[in-house]
């Protein structure tokens, strides 16, 4: 697991800050209030099992991603699983609330939703549930190597 320590130094020799806060940051709802944006501009990095497999995607925080399209996009097969605690930990090496796409491993495949395509700036977990990541999608692309796909549908909101 990288330490915020590490991850800042990463993220800063490529002149990208990372922001800390006293408030939460663990869902898309209580970051965007943190960081003072939308929901939707809050990028959120997600594990998936498909088949036991892990794989990563990362959208915006008002996306739902569908398991149709995340399958094909992976080329995988099987049922696709949301992971207990100790898996998004063993397999990203980060804890839920903090899953940061930055310094996974670096067998774990990750995409890209096109739904971030969106926005100039989305803001990404550092690693912990108290912190936020400005970055563009040329940056998220760069630095994660993940691809661009069509993984997800607008979740409805609740009034």
């Amino acid at each position: 697991m990288a330490e915020l320590k590490e991850l800042k130094e990463y993220l800063a020799a490529h002149n990208i800050e990372v922001w800390e806060y006293d408030e939460p940051t663990a869902t898309a709802a209580t970051a965007a209030a943190a960081v003072g944006c939308s929901v939707a501009e809050i990028a959120k990095t997600l594990l998936f099992l498909i088949g036991g497999k892990a794989v990563a995607v990362v959208t915006c925080g008002d996306m739902k991603v569908k398991s149709s399209p995340l399958k094909k996009a992976f080329a995988l097969t099987g049922k696709v699983k949301l992971p207990q605690t100790e898996d998004v930990i063993r397999h990203t090496g980060y804890a839920p609330g903090g899953v940061c796409p930055f310094l996974l491993p670096k067998d774990l495949p990750i995409l890209l939703d096109r739904s971030l395509e969106r926005f100039p700036v989305v803001y990404a977990a550092a690693g912990n549930s108290h912190s936020a990541v400005p970055v563009t999608l040329a940056q998220l692309k760069s630095l994660t190597g993940g691809e661009l796909a069509d993984l997800c549908s607008l979740i409805a909101m609740e009034e």
